[in-house]
């Protein structure tokens, strides 16, 4: 097996002591950005029937300046209203953390951008559970060309089951009944099935769960104290939260704060707060959690995503930036949820917003309705 090949990596790997990101002295008012209240665009954004309930913050260098709750914690107008610091479920923010994993574990030596799929996890081919695994690269499957089909479609798995636990290998096995589209490598195409493949690579080279590497890695040195990765099935929200809510086949709208754990894990599974996920993403644009050298190793080649409109994508697209470009999300979302973080070019201003939904999270209004409220936060109008 190859071993890094990414050059200035191999004197990197030093121990993280501490990661947290310090807020420096206040910021001078001269100099903070002029922004929006969040308050009253959470407000204007809960007023929507296809929204149950709102939360987010606004930070600069460091320190919270805004905050807001709006909407109920449950669906009509019940559950009195989400605390601004509640837990949600960020979705497929977590694959950036899965990203920040598997670089360290390159830098370390472990592994290299180009290590093949069936060299570092040989059960796929044994099992012949992932067509063409001798040619999937690690890059491949953090940028999503691999070609290795998606298995979170209702076709393969059942939204509505929340009691029964899938182990990732089994999920990686549904996505081998999809027919591959393309050539490894050949384009971008999304695919939920390559982090749980970059999951299991990490617990394999790790003897730690997925779980404990972002708990030593990530949040212990960022002091993310209210984040985690569900290990114990069913895995829900700690404390008072937001539920969100999903139509089946009829319409009928469905509670879906119990969504299946299995369906999360390198993928999607983190929960968290505004606070943590404004610190995790503030460390990461200002190269603290990952370096330059890092991220220049892990962007290089990244192609640019194409619209995918079934569900949230963790990356930016020109559609979804706002203020002219200045900020762009890292968002996440499936059944009942959407989460996002917003970070400003410099690094300097993140906000953080989720939201639980009344609708199907993939109906075409939401998106630009969060964009809205976005706008009237980082780039409000004099």
């Amino acid at each position: 097996m190859k071993r890094a090949t990414v050059a200035g990596l191999a004197g990197l790997a030093c121990a993280m002591l501490t990661l947290g990101v310090a807020a420096p002295a206040a910021t001078a008012a001269a100099d903070r950005p002029r922004l929006g209240n969040v308050q009253k665009a959470l407000s204007e954004l809960a007023k929507s029937s296809k929204i149950v309930g709102a939360i987010g913050a606004v930070y600069v260098d460091g320190r919270k300046v805004g905050k807001g709750s709006a909407g109920t914690r449950l669906l009509n107008d019940k559950g009195g209203r989400i605390p601004a610091s509640a837990r949600f479920r960020i979705g497929s923010q977590t694959k950036l953390m899965t990203q920040v994993v598997i670089m360290k574990l390159v830098t370390e030596g472990k592994l290299s951008l180009d290590d093949k799929l069936s060299d570092l996890l040989p059960v796929v081919v044994e099992k012949d559970l992932v067509e063409r695994a001798d040619e999937i690269t690690v890059e491949q499957m953090i940028h999503h060309t691999s070609g290795i089909p998606n298995w979170y479609t209702k076709e393969l798995v059942d939204f509505f089951d929340f009691d029964t636990y899938y182990p990732p290998l089994e999920l990686v096995k549904r996505s081998r009944t999809v027919e591959r589209s393309q050539e490894p490598g050949e384009k971008f195409s999304y695919s939920n099935t390559n982090y749980m493949l970059l999951g299991l690579i990490i617990e394999d080279l790790t003897d730690h769960s997925v779980s404990r590497e972002f708990e030593r890695r990530i949040f212990d040195p960022l002091h993310m104290d209210d984040t985690y990765l569900p290990v114990k099935f069913p895995g829900g929200i700690k404390g008072p939260h937001g539920h969100g809510y999903y139509p089946d086949d009829k319409g009928k709208l469905h509670d879906f704060d119990r969504l299946n754990m299995s369906y999360g894990y390198a993928a999607g599974g983190v929960i968290s707060t505004t606070d943590d996920l404004s610190a995790f993403h503030r460390a990461f644009a200002l190269n603290k959690i990952l370096t330059k050298e890092e991220k220049e190793a892990l962007n290089a080649g990244r192609p640019a995503p194409e619209p995918r409109p079934s569900e949230a994508k963790s990356g930016k697209s020109a559609d979804s930036q706002v203020c002219g470009g200045e900020y762009g999300p890292v968002k996440g979302g499936s059944t009942g949820f959407s989460a996002l973080t917003y970070t400003s070019r410099d690094g300097r201003v993140q906000f953080v917003v989720s939201v639980t939904m009344g609708a199907n999270h993939t109906d075409p209004a939401i998106d630009p309705q969060v964009k809205k409220a976005a706008e009237a936060v980082l780039c409000p109008r004099k």
